[in-house]
């Protein structure tokens, strides 16, 4: 296992400690708020910093085991950065608005999955003897769907941890996760229900600077992670390989002792 170093002074410069304006805050972050200052809350990153190295360490975990993640930021500072943390992991993600029971109604999604599929093959196709008209409704059809499902289009079954930045906004994903008992990672500010999360981190959920650490730290997790699991398998083949030289060679010299004796036996004749 090898979780990224966490560095205090990092969380400090990516504003990681700024929550909301304290008349916007839930009174269940209380234990994680150290003060207030010009009436912005501030939050305690000791917190922060044994809180986030547990979620890497889960992350981790469920990556070296095979398993899948699905990103979730919907918010314009979040959404871009995701989808990229997700595409140069090998993940799932959600950038643009989260569908009713994408994780709760998945024989529906998959429909919808299917038909925008279906409708890239029409657009695409120089054969076709669609009109301008329907050629842009096409287009236009399967534009919407690549925005709300090109991240899960792969996905087969459910994610065995879901992450997501900004829990308040993303209330549906959490209530969906939390109905099928999936794990939830989650980036919580000061505003947020951290009850509903399994494993939640106190932070800010809206500079852009604290969502490129968050990322860049779960990136490293995961590359890390992917890493080990690439040298395990290596060392598997390699002593796979090892085994099969041996039976080869044991096997040939077995041979060779079975013409010495059949030799031996036809002289002695």
């Amino acid at each position: 296992m090898t979780i990224p170093n966490i560095n205090l002074k990092e969380l400090v410069e990516a504003g990681v400690h700024f929550g909301h304006k304290s008349q916007r805050w839930n009174p269940k972050m209380l234990k994680y708020i150290h003060s207030t200052k010009e009436n912005i809350h501030i939050i305690n990153l000791n917190y922060t910093v044994q809180m986030l190295s547990e979620a890497l360490k889960v992350i981790d975990d469920v990556v070296s085991k095979g398993g899948k993640i699905l990103f979730v930021a919907t918010k314009k500072q979040a959404a871009g950065k995701i989808a990229t943390l997700a595409k140069e992991t090998n993940q799932f993600y959600v950038n643009h608005r989260w569908l009713g029971g994408m994780l709760t109604n998945w024989s529906t999604i998959t429909k919808s999955i299917k038909k925008m599929k279906e409708l890239e093959v029409l657009k695409s196709n120089p054969d076709n003897e669609f009109t301008k008209k329907e050629i842009l409704k096409i287009t236009n059809q399967h534009e919407k769907l690549v925005k709300s499902l090109s991240g899960i289009s792969e996905m087969k079954k459910s994610p065995d941890l879901v992450f997501i930045i900004d829990t308040k906004l993303e209330h549906i994903a959490v209530s969906e996760a939390n109905l099928l008992n999936l794990p939830i990672v989650g980036i919580v500010d000061t505003n947020c229900d951290p009850d509903k999360i399994d494993y939640p981190i106190p932070g800010n959920d809206d500079s852009r600077r604290s969502i490129d650490l968050y990322c860049s730290l779960i990136k490293e997790t995961i590359n890390a992670s992917n890493k080990e699991i690439d040298f395990e398998i290596n060392s598997e083949n390699y002593k796979e390989d090892i085994i099969k030289s041996d039976l080869k060679d044991n096997g040939d010299n077995s041979n060779n002792n079975d013409v010495s004796i059949s030799e031996d036996s036809k002289n002695d004749g």
